[in-house]
């Protein structure tokens, strides 16, 4: 949720904000209807000041004519503050100063390039083909089960999966590696771990719309009989963990790293990605997330990618890292930025992982704050960012590694978690 007074700073710059992030919402309207809130509640503090003043004299008659009169008023006040309310959730977040300004994703800017892109002297095969080689991807099966855009995955990619789990775990756990990314970016931040969480996949509907993440509903599995619906990323069960929390400010940063089942019906990409598992309705995250203190939140989302970056340096994966520009940003951002990772078989960079720097737009919808040591308290600020997109993550592994005889060689650093460096029969 924006902080009002921010927008009054400049209202016509807040407006091109909300213009070059495709928002189409009414500024004027808000602005007027805090002017009113306000003079209402100004109203209504003096009428009732003067009932007190009115009781103490015994004027009972003239305190009860008031009452009515502060009853009508109160009335016309909800109204108000609820049409309000309602406003203020559409606002989008401001945006950093280099984000790139355009109408489309096309104008996302490529930070960096990381890897060789693989160079094959055989023909390569999707990672579905090589799936059905190994029997380690099952689509059919799950077709008769569940629908479309499911899939069991079976023996290696099991081992697989779970290795990129615990390397996460562990490279994320691991205080020397946070040192020496901090070092590296000369980042002003403290030394704490990412602490380890599986979080619970069913939130109630009223927390999922405090995240701003309920809506469209034709996206969602929802349980409307029990008004809850499944998560369809793995942040939505971290934010609401310090929902009206109060921390003390040497308590910040807390970083968490969760791993989550998440739940999505693609209702709008009808028809696009159908023959791989790159789009589905079930899949695994690992996510990111850190609450920090203002003067902080810049440099947790450096350290976010610099861990990024040494776990892709790890895995020897191609990728590149996306500046993404105001028309690819969710509202919440005010900086986004994505890495994509080659997929050998589609000669092309997938998003894998994404950054979100939501400053403290966030934590103003959950009321997560902090008390400083001179007692004044204050948002938190927020960084949500993908550790690792488990499927995706995988197909990349299985598509740049293929060899001529279809084997899949295992990434080096994975191996000690696997206990083999190939998937072959």
């Amino acid at each position: 949720m924006i902080d009002i007074k921010k927008i009054r700073e400049d209202i016509v710059a807040y407006k091109q904000i909300c213009k070059n992030k495709n928002k189409d919402v009414d500024v004027d309207r808000l602005l007027k209807l805090d002017d009113q809130r306000k003079e209402f509640q100004k109203k209504l503090d003096d009428m009732k000041f003067q009932q007190k003043e009115l009781a103490a004299k015994k004027d009972y008659e003239w305190a009860k004519n008031l009452k009515w009169e502060i009853q009508k008023i109160e009335s016309d006040y909800n109204l108000i503050v609820e049409e309000f309310d309602k406003l203020i959730l559409t606002m989008p977040n401001f945006y950093h100063p280099n984000t790139p300004v355009w109408e489309n994703e096309e104008k996302n800017v490529i930070i960096k390039i990381c890897w060789d892109i693989p160079k094959f002297d055989f023909e390569p095969k999707d990672h579905e083909e090589l799936g059905k080689i190994w029997d380690i991807i099952d689509k059919e099966t799950w077709s008769m089960v569940s629908w479309t855009r499911f899939a069991y995955i079976k023996w290696d990619l099991v081992l697989l999966q779970l290795a990129i789990m615990t390397f996460a775990f562990r490279i994320l756990w691991d205080k020397d590696v946070i040192q020496k990314i901090i070092d590296e970016k000369k980042l002003n931040i403290k030394n704490t771990p990412y602490i380890p969480v599986l979080p619970p996949v069913i939130m109630k509907m009223e927390v999922m719309e405090k995240m701003w993440r309920l809506h469209p509903m034709d996206e969602r599995y929802c349980l409307h009989d029990d008004k809850q619906v499944l998560v369809w990323s793995a942040e939505h069960t971290m934010w609401s963990m310090y929902m009206d929390k109060m921390f003390e400010e040497n308590e910040l940063p807390i970083r968490l790293i969760w791993y989550s089942t998440a739940f999505r019906r693609e209702a709008w990409t009808y028809g696009k990605d159908m023959k791989w598992i790159i789009r589905v309705h079930q899949f695994d995250k690992m996510e990111m997330e850190t609450f920090s203190t203002p003067e902080t939140w810049e440099h947790e989302q450096e350290l976010i990618i610099g861990m990024w970056e040494y776990m892709m340096w790890l895995l020897k994966l191609p990728y590149r890292l996306i500046e993404c520009c105001t028309w690819d940003m969710w509202d919440i951002d005010y900086r986004h930025v994505d890495v994509e990772t080659y997929m050998a078989w589609q000669s092309a960079y997938r998003e894998t992982h994404t950054s979100d720097l939501m400053t403290d737009f966030q934590a103003r919808r959950l009321n997560t704050r902090f008390k400083r040591q001179n007692w004044d308290k204050e948002f938190v600020y927020m960084n949500d960012a993908t550790a690792f997109a488990m499927w995706r993550t995988m197909i990349a592994i299985i598509e740049n590694n293929q060899q001529k005889d279809w084997s899949i060689k295992i990434p080096e650093v994975l191996v000690p978690y696997m206990g083999k460096e190939y998937i072959w029969k």
